[in-house]
């Protein structure tokens, strides 16, 4: 399995169930970071593809994530290693429910690209399909974490599919976190919508709400698109 080459930092994702994909760049790219974040937390990093991202974009001093399958943590430790950014990124060995328990700081920011498939399915690939299957990370639990880690003023960031959206968000707003900004995302301009990108606060505020079309047509990307990931993608230019 080849690494996974960005603009400034490489993915080895050999030991990972769930290898660098759209949804994962989408998000890191997409979270806003106009409240300038001092603290970071990545839940569910995998390959620590997110964390990095936040690595590049911001200043932030402290960035953590967490995984909880073990092939996957020791990837994510050797990638932050690997990085330019390796003083600032440090990754837990725990499940979400665990680190609530142990931890006593709050975030600023806390992004997420969660276990998407609730159905059993099956791959033959058991570590993939843990990964995959929002039985190893329910969104409720995730969003009571994200709730009890987040601070007042702080931002949590997460992608879903499109079906998922309307539950996610009314399960957010019972734990206190208001959809602040929802992007729908589909392929292209005649496909159906097929992820949410969400964006939560503290406070209740008008959500904003946009999409954004990948491609065009097959390798045809739009320019929001190019303009969202163009300084990750190595060959995405303008």
């Amino acid at each position: 399995m080849k690494p996974f080459v960005f603009k400034e930092f490489t993915v080895h994702q050999d030991r990972c169930a769930m290898k660098v994909g759209t949804d994962g760049v989408l998000l890191g790219a997409w979270t806003s970071l106009e409240h300038q974040p001092y603290s970071i937390l990545d839940i569910g990093a995998g390959t620590g593809l997110i964390a990095l991202q936040m690595a590049q974009r911001s200043p932030a001093e402290l960035i953590d994530a967490i995984e909880l399958d073990e092939a996957a943590y020791e990837q994510c430790v050797a990638n932050f290693e690997a990085s330019p950014w390796s003083d600032r990124l440090f990754c837990y060995h725990a499940g979400l429910d665990e680190f609530v328990d142990e931890i006593d700081n709050q975030y600023d920011l806390i992004v997420s690209n969660p276990p998407f498939y609730s159905e059993n399915v099956s791959s033959g690939d058991a570590s993939r399909d843990q990964a995959r299957q929002n039985s190893s990370l329910p969104f409720d639990e995730l969003i009571e974490g994200a709730a009890k880690l987040l601070s007042d003023t702080g931002v949590f960031s997460v992608i879903v599919p499109f079906k998922e959206e309307k539950g996610f968000v009314a399960m957010a707003k019972e734990s206190g976190l208001f959809a602040n900004r929802i992007t729908r995302v589909k392929g292209n301009p005649k496909a159906n919508f097929k992820r949410s990108l969400l964006e939560f606060g503290c406070s209740e505020t008008n959500t904003l709400v946009d999409e954004l079309i990948i491609e065009t047509e097959r390798h045809q990307y739009t320019e929001q698109y190019i303009d969202l990931t163009k300084s990750f993608y190595l060959k995405m230019q303008q």
